[in-house]
């Protein structure tokens, strides 16, 4: 069998389903929403921290809760090699907190505040804006029960999508109260919900953990439990207190929110200040964001007995509700500022020594290769976005200078070889 014949009997692969690529153009655009987050995160002094991509199945088991859709369904669990359970992390808080009691950050100053951005692994039916294999950015801030915090992180949140431009997504914040009030409300709503026509699976679900219901998204569910027990007409006190704080601070910063008593959101260890931000023009995956308070977490994965708090940001459903909102991006457009077109063998060699001086000084710099003409080297310029085009000729080479392009005002000046790098510095 020839070479050739070899090669036809591949087939071309495809990504995993639900598993979506980011590719330029358009990648400059995912780049430059993720680091648009971790830049306001670290503006507001949390500090990065790496977390491994899978971890042993039993953190996220008692750290998430057993009986939430995200554990009892969509995990990506598998055996090693040394038969030992471990699960591609789909979610950031739990990994964060293994971390801070393992390597000892909760003995330090408190809160600890860190923050964290990549990948995350949900098996979940794909559609528009839900993916199996999806992109957050988080904070956590850990170790202190003071709702000024708790406002912080929300406020956090919300200037991380105006930083994008983006305008057309609201607040949504309740309370789920703590261990002092849960059981109470726990009774009421166990009460109600046993009184309805459930199916096997949702009682079962009822009995572990009712609230689990209440984020039942089927519309026979919602319409049976619309008269449910709202957890916000049971918080004690200090809850409520606490509550009533973060709502004032959030007004006191101008920043508009809405209470839904409802929410419940997919995750078991949120306890008190629980919110998400929601843009209608998403559709059905609305949600670009969210999180919550979560006191008892750490101790239930073998710490102090220490409160946190924190989110974790869509970076896809942020990307899709820029383009729902029609915003671009400043600089997404732009690969590089300046592009080299060199015409012949000692041009491309005096012209790869500029560009390579370039970068140097921390400008973004490319050429055309191969052996094009002016013309097709001077749409690789334009396809690159950039706003000087640098051009080193015959013409050139013999007068000891470079066309340097404005391609925006379309300008040109001569420029000697020994001063293009500081000219251009001064530019750009």
């Amino acid at each position: 069998m020839s070479v050739s014949d070899k090669k036809k009997q591949f087939k071309p692969l495809s990504a995993p389903k639900g598993v979506p690529d980011y590719l330029p153009p358009e990648s400059a655009t995912f780049y430059k929403v993720r680091q648009t987050m971790v830049e306001q995160a670290h503006l507001a002094g949390f500090q990065h921290i790496e977390l491994p991509v899978f971890e042993d199945t039993s953190l996220f088991a008692r750290g998430v809760g057993e009986s939430t859709d995200v554990v009892s369904k969509e995990m990506y669990t598998f055996a090693d090699r040394g038969d030992r359970s471990v699960t591609l992390r789909p979610e950031g808080t739990a990994g964060v907190m293994r971390s801070v009691i393992q390597h000892n950050l909760d003995r330090g100053h408190l809160p600890v505040k860190l923050n964290y951005y990549g990948p995350f692994f949900r098996y979940e039916r794909p559609q528009a804006g839900r993916y199996r294999q999806l992109q957050q950015v988080g904070v956590e801030a850990i170790g202190v029960d003071d709702p000024a915090l708790d406002a912080e992180v929300i406020a956090l949140a919300d200037r991380s999508y105006r930083a994008l431009g983006l305008s057309g997504f609201r607040l949504e914040l309740t309370s789920l109260g703590d261990h002092t009030c849960r059981p109470q409300y726990r009774d009421k709503l166990q009460e109600f919900l046993f009184n309805l026509d459930l199916d096997e699976e949702t009682r079962h679900r009822a009995q572990i953990n009712p609230l689990r219901v209440l984020d039942d998204k089927r519309p026979e569910i919602q319409e049976a439990t619309a008269d449910a027990p709202l957890m916000l007409d049971y918080l004690s006190n200090e809850c409520r207190e606490h509550f009533e704080t973060v709502t004032g601070l959030l007004e006191d910063m101008e920043i508009p929110y809405t209470i839904n008593p409802r929410m419940v959101r997919g995750l078991d260890y949120y306890t008190k200040t629980t919110f998400e931000f929601v843009h209608d023009g998403l559709g059905a995956q609305s949600g670009i964001g969210g999180g919550g308070r979560y006191d008892g977490l750490m101790a239930q994965l073998g710490g102090q007995d220490l409160s946190g708090i924190g989110y974790g940001l869509g970076v896809d459903r942020a990307v899709l509700a820029l383009e729902a909102e029609g915003i671009t991006l400043e600089g997404t457009e732009r690969r590089v500022d300046v592009y080299g077109v060199a015409l012949g063998a000692e041009a491309k060699q005096k012209m790869a020594r500029l560009i390579n001086d370039l970068r140097a000084r921390g400008i973004s710099a490319d050429m055309a290769y191969g052996d094009r003409g002016l013309k097709g080297a001077m749409k690789g310029a334009d396809r690159a976005g950039a706003r000087l085009a640098l051009v080193l000729g015959e013409n050139e080479l013999a007068a000891g200078t470079v066309a340097v392009k404005d391609l925006a005002a379309h300008k040109q000046q001569e420029v000697s070889l020994d001063q293009v790098v500081e000219t251009i510095a001064s530019r750009v």
